[in-house]
């Protein structure tokens, strides 16, 4: 079951960044349309009866190699992550699956696709303005993005549904035909409600350009200033993984 604190601890770390500035936009879904795009192996995670896909936009700052230091002027870049929620069955484990990571560093891009992650180059970019994040990207066929983000009082204690969205400690991907689990660890996430300044409406484009249905209703919000998180090793769950 998710949880505010990881189940595991990752003690062989292969990259330490922290996640700052995170919006966090919600739709619902029909949990079919979701499967269809998993591989085999991974089941939608169903939460107060629906699927739930989410864009993710963020800033990553201090990437590295856990035994180097950040580079400057190349650890740090905006980042926007589409993706749901699942759990493998077979090994009792649940986490997330990426439908993209949109970023606009060609190196980061080039070397985290060998690994089986669905990075794309994107360009995109985000700003503090007084009280309020701005996130912008464009792209022809990934998608737009033009968000306003006022951020809002600290949630103290998060609702069952928003602990199932944000307790998750595990990335699955493809690679080489076999279905990997990435281990993730972090502290637990600091979180405010948020609303729109405007509307997310360009936003479902993102999510149709990764063949999820466009949104029908306004997603639910919430920010976060972020957390400092480890990335451990990647484990074979799977001898082969059909493609999605």
């Amino acid at each position: 079951m998710p949880s505010t604190t990881p189940p595991h601890a990752v003690r062989l770390v292969t990259s330490r960044q922290r996640w700052a500035a995170v919006t966090f936009l919600h739709w619902a879904c029909p949990p079919g349309e979701v499967q269809r795009l998993l591989p085999a192996g991974l089941e939608v995670d169903v939460v107060d009866g629906s699927a739930w896909v989410a864009v993710t936009p963020l800033l990553m700052r201090d990437v590295r190699a856990s035994v180097l230091p950040p580079v400057p002027g190349w650890s740090d870049f905006a980042e926007i992550n589409v993706r749901t929620y699942v759990r493998h069955p077979a090994s009792g484990t649940d986490g997330l699956w990426f439908f993209a990571l949109l970023c606009p560093r060609a190196a980061m891009v080039a070397a985290l696709r060998t690994v089986g992650l669905p990075y794309r180059r994107y360009p995109a970019g985000a700003e503090r303005h007084d009280n309020a994040v701005v996130y912008r990207g464009h792209h022809p066929r990934h998608g737009d993005l033009d968000l306003t983000v006022r951020p809002a009082e600290r949630i103290d204690a998060p609702s069952a549904w928003l602990t199932a969205v944000t307790g998750r400690w595990n990335a699955y991907v493809v690679r080489g035909g076999r279905l990997w689990r990435v281990p993730v660890a972090h502290p637990p996430w600091p979180l405010h409600r948020a609303s729109l300044a405007g509307d997310a409406t360009g936003t479902g484009g993102l999510l149709t350009a990764a063949g999820l249905p466009a949104p029908s209703t306004v997603p639910v919000v919430t920010w976060s200033p972020g957390v400092d998180s480890r990335v451990g090793v990647p484990r074979p769950l799977s001898r082969r993984a059909a493609a999605p």
